[in-house]
């Protein structure tokens, strides 16, 4: 059974159609990527999932007593303010300090609670952005772009840690990114968006889709053998290019 899904999504703005008859599921522990050109209604699809945007035709459908962890594409702090990673994660409900903990050390970073907000580095507030979702204990963790101005490095460290939250929580991830050359295996399944779901399945199935090489050529294709993983879930879903297949352990570093 999918925690959430959309059928015959559409979306529009101003009168333009930026999504048409978007069919998706997420499975519970599944890392699920969605990637395509810009204005191709990635980050639009997120904000539909969450409640933030209203359909005008197809509807969300969400599992009973579904939690959501969302992460944004992006958040502007006021990095003069005295105010620490503790107490943005008090904001605006408190939490015990004990969640607080817990949710920076499956983020990575235990050692950031008394820091200075605005001393952070990209990545470090990236992570304490994802301790803020994880403090929901999220049924399904939704990102758009959270590594958007990190380098690879850096953007391979934190999927890795997505991938740790993942296997420590059992939690499914949902996340739009353009990181082609990380994303694409570590992903247990990839849509490919481009106003509409242009294809769908494991990370090597789209990579040699048409459609996908017709957007992003093949370039990526030999990133695949960097950054694999291993999961003990084995989701059965109707694919449009192929069914679904185990993904590989995760055994190399990304570059």
């Amino acid at each position: 059974m999918s925690l959430i899904e959309t059928r015959q999504l559409t979306l529009a703005y101003g009168g333009n159609t930026v999504l048409r008859d978007v069919n998706i599921q997420v499975a519970r522990g599944e890392i699920v990527t969605i990637v395509g050109p810009n204005g191709s209604g990635k980050s639009s699809l997120l904000r539909a999932l969450i409640g933030a945007v209203r359909p005008v035709a197809g509807h969300v459908v969400r599992a009973k007593g579904l939690r959501i962890g969302y992460v944004p594409q992006s958040l502007s702090i006021d990095t003069t303010l005295p105010l620490t990673v503790a107490r943005f994660l008090n904001l605006p409900a408190r939490v015990s300090g004990a969640a607080a903990t817990t949710a920076l050390r499956d983020a990575g970073v235990p050692e950031l609670a008394d820091r200075q907000l605005g001393a952070l580095s990209g990545g470090q507030f990236q992570r304490v952005m994802l301790a803020r979702a994880l403090l929901q204990s999220p049924d399904i963790l939704i990102l758009d772009e959270a590594t958007q101005g990190l380098d690879q490095p850096g953007a391979a460290q934190f999927y890795q840690q997505i991938e740790t939250v993942r296997r420590s929580r059992g939690c499914a991830v949902l996340m739009v990114s353009h990181d082609l050359h990380v994303v694409m295996a570590a992903s247990d399944r990839v849509l490919c968006l481009n106003g509409h779901v242009c294809c769908e399945g494991t990370p090597q199935v789209v990579a040699d889709a048409p459609e996908y090489r017709a957007l992003f050529g093949t370039g990526t294709q030999g990133a695949l053998a960097l950054y694999r993983h291993d999961h003990d879930h084995d989701h059965d879903h109707d694919h449009d290019c192929t069914a679904h297949e185990p993904a590989k352990k995760l055994h190399e570093k990304a570059l």
